[in-house]
């Protein structure tokens, strides 16, 4: 083998081993979605694409408020059938009193897209718009603040309502260098390692923000002993691979962490919670056997609250066809509830 032969083998060699150290580092990097959401305090995405494949395939058309429905028709897409990924930033305001109540949102939306059209029904709706480092960004008013809307990729849409323009410039400018696997915001630099594999639905900072009241974390009108300000990792993610089977027989494991202040505050977080899932236990006993109600119980039977140092865990199982049960209960019946109006000016 002479030199010159060599010399090519080393090289091809190289750029093989390169090639695959790329391919590695992309697939732990943090979803491109993400990637691109500006500076927050919580970050939640959610992968719909492997969510679809728990759905029965065969579900009544779902019944649009017409404000949805004129959006459908004008821009010929559908965000219940189109969007892909969604990436939602949560920047906590000064004023939970203000326009935007105690959460501002920018979030980033990946699907397929009708470019024309879109952009057709953004400038019809807009007061103004703005060019942005050649992007067309457009100013919605609605309630009280702006919504601002551009179209920064072929299939994606950025969105955010805070007060001012500095978060959409921010995802555009991430836009431009979204190929550096590892870019993104401090949070997701924080803590999106410790977000497990395959999760399909995951949050990760102070993502109970949007349900804070008075101080605390408040869902379905029952207070958590949690601060509104909790740092929190939560995720969803199979516990086996998807078939897309009509009915898909695994498992989704349900976690969620939360990092306290200390271990003492951890401990006693630990043992409120845990008195709050055995009470819920004894409520759900008599709840009729529906495949949604089974889930529900299945979530509660399996739920275990643990204590590592200063955080608490809280983990479950659920069926995946508790999700489907959730969309048939919604598809079929003699009077289907209307579908969420998922309108990008609110």
């Amino acid at each position: 083998m002479n030199r010159r032969t060599r010399r090519t083998l080393v090289i091809v060699a190289a750029v093989l081993l390169l090639l695959a150290l790329a391919v590695f580092l992309r697939s732990k990097a943090p979803p491109e979605a993400a990637r691109l959401l500006p500076e927050s305090d919580g970050i939640v995405y959610i992968d719909l694409k492997p969510i679809r494949a728990f759905m029965p395939k065969r579900l009544n058309a779902p019944q649009r408020v017409p404000e949805y429905q004129q959006f459908v028709d004008a821009t010929g897409i559908d965000w219940e059938r189109d969007l892909d990924q969604a990436a939602i930033a949560l920047h906590r305001m000064p004023d939970p009193n203000g326009p935007n109540g105690p959460v501002a949102y920018s979030i980033v939306l990946v699907g397929k897209l009708n470019g024309k059209r879109l952009n057709a029904w953004l400038a019809a709706h807009s007061e103004s718009r703005e060019v942005y480092a050649a992007r067309t960004i457009y100013n919605i008013p609605s309630e009280g603040r702006t919504v601002r809307v551009s179209q920064i990729g072929y299939d994606m849409v950025a969105i955010s309502n805070t007060p001012t323009p500095e978060q959409i410039h921010s995802i555009i400018d991430r836009h431009r260098t979204a190929a550096l696997p590892f870019a993104g915001s401090s949070v997701l630099e924080q803590y999106y390692h410790e977000v497990p594999l395959l999760a399909v639905v995951w949050g990760v900072g102070k993502i109970g923000l949007p349900f804070s009241q008075s101080g605390a974390i408040s869902v379905l009108g029952l207070r958590l002993p949690l601060p509104a300000d909790s740092t929190v990792i939560a995720s969803l993610a199979p516990t086996i691979p998807i078939t897309g089977s009509l009915h898909f027989e695994g498992l989704l494991r349900f976690r969620v962490e939360e990092i306290a202040r200390d271990e003492s505050v951890a401990a006693g977080q630990a043992q409120d919670l845990g008195t709050i899932v055995s009470l819920f236990r004894q409520i759900s006993s008599p709840l009729a056997d529906t495949p949604v109600n089974r889930g529900f119980k299945e979530l509660l039977t399996t739920a275990a609250v643990t204590r590592q140092r200063d955080r608490v865990v809280i983990t479950a199982s659920l069926p995946a066809s508790f999700v489907a049960g959730l969309v048939e209960g919604q598809g079929e019946g003699p009077s289907p509830s209307p579908a969420p109006a998922m309108d990008i000016s609110k």
